[in-house]
């Protein structure tokens, strides 16, 4: 596997949100979005194989620890690597962990082990990659996943707005995530002056329109410096 790095946090973002979770970031993405904030995972990282990657996220957690044990796969796009990703999500959920896959969307989830809890991207036009979905996903869905739209302007909200209506994504899944998009040159300042949409506009948008879905916040952007790498 390529891996760009293995650590432990707090999730900052899903319905997971706040929880210490250990993150396994893996390299390599086909997508571009236009405010990315993982460019880094693009290239370099290290080869590691399965058994390895398996054995150093277990080992962040304290050992006999009742706490739970939170795994997150995520990139770049994970699903790059399906036959080696699947492979260790399913030995994470043997060893007793909560999965999480974060992924574009883009790529099929066909494999994905049923147990595991997706949290799955739909890419809005001003990422610069709409249209990418791989529609057939909605059907492999299940009730404990969760649809993302990462929302950078007011055409981004009706988007995301319309898809959830049209595609009933509220009887599909556990959640529907609105999340505004983060700038990716943003330092220093720990504020919601770095969202692309303010989140009180996106929150007067979401209940204007009476819609079933979740405010998002990057919370890690607002307990670290948004440009931290490895929370």
């Amino acid at each position: 596997m390529h891996i760009t790095e293995i650590y432990k946090s707090l999730q900052g973002e899903s319905s997971w949100a706040g929880l210490p979770c250990v993150f396994i970031r893996l390299t390599g993405c086909n997508l571009r979005c236009s405010w990315c904030d993982s460019e880094y995972t693009f290239s370099g990282g290290t080869r590691r194989d399965v058994g390895e990657v398996f054995e150093a996220a277990l080992a962040l957690f304290p050992a006999d620890s009742p706490q739970l044990k939170l795994v997150e796969i995520t990139g770049g796009e994970p699903l790059l690597q399906e036959k080696e990703v699947c492979e260790l999500m399913q030995r994470l959920l043997d060893a007793g962990c909560t999965v999480l896959l974060e992924t574009s969307g883009e790529r099929p989830l066909t494999n994905v082990p049923r147990d595991v809890n997706k949290i799955v991207d739909v890419k809005c036009p001003d990422s610069g990659e709409g249209g990418r979905f791989h529609f057939a996903n909605l059907e492999i869905l299940v009730p404990w996943d969760e649809v993302k739209f990462v929302i950078a302007s007011r055409a981004d909200y009706e988007f995301a707005r319309d898809f959830t209506r049209q595609h009933a994504l509220a009887g599909r899944v556990a959640e529907i995530l609105f999340s505004p998009a983060f700038r990716k040159d943003a330092v220093g300042s720990r504020s919601s002056a770095n969202c692309m949409v303010d989140p009180l506009d996106l929150a007067n948008w979401i209940l204007a329109d009476d819609l079933p879905v979740r405010l998002g916040l990057q919370l890690h952007k607002y307990i670290w410096d948004p440009a931290t790498k490895g929370v």
